[in-house]
């Protein structure tokens, strides 16, 4: 048998998973089909980040990546301010009342992935096969016999999908799924504001969907997430910089003041999809090829890496057992099911709630944020769930 477990997309869960069973010897092939841009500190910040909470950071350095990641750019955020537009509704989380240095990091997606296919470089039972992408897979009693766009064939105990929303894995294992497409196009860029983001990461709900600013690793830098029905989405593509950087300061309130500059606007289609079964006979999904949420609070990713962090804590209690035997894997899913479906109803009911403009919806809105913020203990225990603490 060529290794113990082949993982097919090697972005940052996938990686992730990679470096947690590469520290403990395990023999992994990593597939990824796209060869990452190189990064240089200079380049501009990309439009695509990540708000990782603390527990992602204390997987990074399981995995041994965090200061490879730290090496190359990321911004801790310190504090987080929330509020409705309608209303007074107001709820802000502060690190320093929680005894943490802080909340999370904003790290942009090819940051992470380069910090962590950088790392998996250090353990000598993981090999990158870089471009390689899945083409099949055959099943036998003993194993799964992985074959390549190119013709190779590698074989192993278990075959993980670790590769988005579009998984090859989920579609070639015939895993049945749920798509709810939620009418929305998430506006991204990078903006430069005049007054200084105060390592906050900013978010204020409109009727027409939230809009956050993240703090990025210069004083003054965000990166923006505006969430717009898909018609107004592809409406504000069209807009001059001029008008884009009013209506977006606007958008926040000029809490940051006007906006001194934009850059890398664009826009991506939300949906919400949730894999009926994340297994099969030596296959299993995680990441996004299993579930995908709004990203109202930035959990994704978040969610992602509980998955890698349970199944390689699942692997690698089960040294003598057999990686791909379905008694294991139906643990993992027990595991990670709940709490993923949990989290996307959450964000689902959370963005409906806030676009509702009906006066008694406004006034429920505003003063559960205001009543969550006047009592410490229940703001104290949703800081640390949204830290994965």
């Amino acid at each position: 048998m060529d290794y113990e477990i082949i993982i097919a997309g090697g972005g940052m869960v996938g990686a992730a998973l990679a470096g947690l069973l590469g520290q403990a010897g395990k023999k992994v092939a990593v597939l990824e089909a796209t060869t990452p841009r190189t990064f240089v500190v200079s380049d501009p910040f990309d439009n695509r980040v990540s708000a990782l909470s603390r527990a992602s950071q204390r997987l990074l350095e399981q995995a041994g990546a965090w200061p490879e990641v730290l090496a190359l750019r990321a911004a801790p955020y310190e504090n987080m301010q929330v509020w409705d537009a309608t209303g007074a509704g107001l709820i802000r989380f502060e690190a320093a009342e929680l005894g943490e240095p802080d909340l999370g990091h904003i790290v942009e997606n090819r940051v992470l992935q380069l910090a962590l296919l950088a790392t998996l470089t250090r353990y000598p039972s993981v090999d990158l096969l870089c471009p390689a992408r899945l083409a099949d897979f055959e099943l036998s009693p003993q194993q799964i016999t992985v074959k390549l766009a190119d013709g190779r064939r590698l074989t192993a105990q278990l075959l993980i999908g670790a590769d988005g929303a579009q998984s090859g894995v989920r579609r070639l294992a015939a895993l049945p799924y749920e798509v709810l497409d939620y009418g929305q196009k998430a506006v991204v860029a990078t903006v430069y504001t005049a007054l200084p983001h105060e390592a906050t990461a900013w978010q204020r709900f409109l009727p027409s969907g939230p809009v956050a600013f993240l703090p990025l690793p210069h004083p003054q830098a965000c990166s923006v997430v505006w969430t717009l029905a898909a018609d107004q989405a592809d409406a504000v593509l069209l807009w001059s910089a001029e008008r884009f950087n009013r209506e977006l300061a606007q958008a926040l309130d000029f809490r940051l003041g006007e906006l001194i500059s934009s850059e890398g606007r664009a826009a991506f289609p939300l949906r919400g999809l949730h894999a009926q079964s994340y297994l099969h006979e030596r296959v299993a999904l995680i990441g996004d090829a299993a579930h995908t949420i709004h990203p109202l609070a930035g959990q994704g990713v978040n969610l992602g890496f509980k998955d890698a962090h349970v199944l390689a804590e699942l692997i690698l209690a089960n040294q003598t057992a057999d990686l791909g035997s379905l008694r294991l894997l139906r643990r993992y899913e027990r595991a990670r099911r709940g709490d993923n479906e949990l989290t996307q109803k959450l964000m689902e009911g959370f963005s409906l709630l806030f676009s509702n403009t009906l006066p008694p919806w406004q006034w429920l809105r505003n003063t559960g944020l205001s009543t969550v913020n006047q009592l410490p203990p229940l703001k104290y225990q949703l800081a640390r769930r949204a830290m994965g603490l």
